[in-house]
């Protein structure tokens, strides 16, 4: 599906790697609804088309996913290619996203979507892209496009790349982004581990503090989201190594059903906060938690705006800014300083491209163990006082 739009560990080197400061509730939105189908002319290229990404405004789309608009752009114009969970899922394919479009809003760009959930077509659709040498910038989400882009990145030299969460060793025209998804799921660990032992309550829902059990729901039960469940583990025991942690998966990063049946039945068994790492299927972690009179936690974005249904149940997320990432490499390319994106890059929270916010409903609501616990997590990682057993992208 194609829409035209407008709007490992490392240390990256980019002038504006550095996210501090930048990071806010506002820019860590993930909430579809705010992404519109609107294409606004733009002006990055310079109106010929020589191969390198400047198009001559002449778009067509040939009924794969593959469009480069609708005729209406001079230039400047980005795409992105999803994730296999797809857009609309309120979570990491909607948080880079949401940086192309202020991007595009900013700098009067034309952003294509493509919608690629089958992951056997990543690198087909990332040569079918660059093959149009409409695109000053392609943006990739997820390691899954790594083996494609390895080949596409040398075969399109001229072409400018951005990989979300992996890099091309050696490829200068790619900017790899690692987000520290391990620093990002021990937050989330935690929080849930700070407020299993805490009394709270809020409409229906309260937490049973005498019990202090907590659960982790993963999508696929793949290295990646094993990564996140070892590294919540280890920042629940990093609080108290007597909490239980219940751990189960649902199979798919869509399937809302099949999520919902796992988060229900750590909360039969005990659970009083869950946190999920599961794309759009985590919409299931949260209809548990209401149906349970209990409580859930986001990941990626501030769910408690994008899942605005649930926000009676979502304590807080543990976020990453993939929105300031995309925005930043876009920003490059307009500016033309790739140089200080090339190469791998991370977001981590040394950087403040990770953190954890408090959901919209419980702001000044929740015990200050919270804020004392996030903040002496956040230090300990910027003191390398803390080392876990996973890296960003698995064990």
């Amino acid at each position: 599906m194609v829409q035209d739009s407008c709007e490992h560990e490392g240390e990256g080197n980019a002038s504006r790697t550095d996210l501090r400061g930048r990071i806010s509730r506002r820019r860590v939105l993930g909430s579809s609804a705010a992404f519109g189908a609107i294409t606004i002319a733009g002006c990055l290229g310079n109106g010929d088309d020589d191969g390198n990404g400047d198009d001559d405004g002449t778009g067509d789309d040939d009924g794969n996913g593959n469009g480069n608009g609708n005729g209406e752009a001079d230039g400047g114009q980005v795409a992105i290619i999803s994730s296999d969970a797809g857009f609309g899922d309120n979570a990491f394919n909607d948080n880079a996203l949401a940086g192309l479009e202020e991007a595009a809003e900013d700098f009067g760009l034309e952003v294509t979507q493509v919608e690629e959930t089958e992951t056997a077509q990543f690198a087909a659709r990332q040569e079918d892209l660059a093959a149009e040498g409409a695109y000053d910038l392609i943006v990739m989400v997820g390691y899954q496009h790594w083996e494609g882009l390895a080949e596409n990145a040398e075969q399109y030299p001229d072409q400018y790349w951005m990989l979300i969460n992996d890099h091309v060793e050696g490829a200068e025209n790619v900017s790899g982004w690692i987000e520290m998804n391990n620093e990002m799921s021990f937050l989330a660990g935690v929080a849930a581990a700070t407020l299993t032992q805490e009394d709270i309550q809020h409409g229906d829902s309260s937490t049973d503090p005498d019990e202090s059990v907590v659960g982790f729901a993963g999508g696929e039960d793949i290295d990646l989201i094993n990564a996140f469940e070892q590294s919540y583990i280890e920042g629940v025991e990093w609080i108290d190594d007597s909490i239980d942690v219940l751990t189960g998966y649902g199979g798919s990063f869509s399937d809302v059903e099949a999520l919902n049946e796992v988060a229900s039945s750590q909360f039969d068994d005990g659970a009083d906060i869950v946190w999920h790492a599961a794309a759009a299927a985590g919409a299931g972690a949260f209809s548990a938690a209401q149906d349970n009179d209990r409580f859930a936690l986001g990941v990626d974005t501030d769910q408690s705006v994008g899942d605005e249904q649930y926000a009676d149940v979502i304590l807080g997320s543990a976020i990453k800014a993939l929105n300031e990432a995309t925005y930043m490499v876009t920003e490059a390319v307009v500016e033309d300083n790739w140089e200080d994106v090339s190469g791998e890059q991370n977001l981590s929270i040394e950087n403040e491209g990770i953190d954890f916010i408090v959901g919209q409903e419980f702001v000044g609501e929740l015990p200050d163990s919270l804020d004392e616990n996030i903040e002496a997590a956040r230090q300990a990682f910027i003191d390398d006082e803390i080392e876990l057993t996973c890296g960003p992208t698995g064990c």
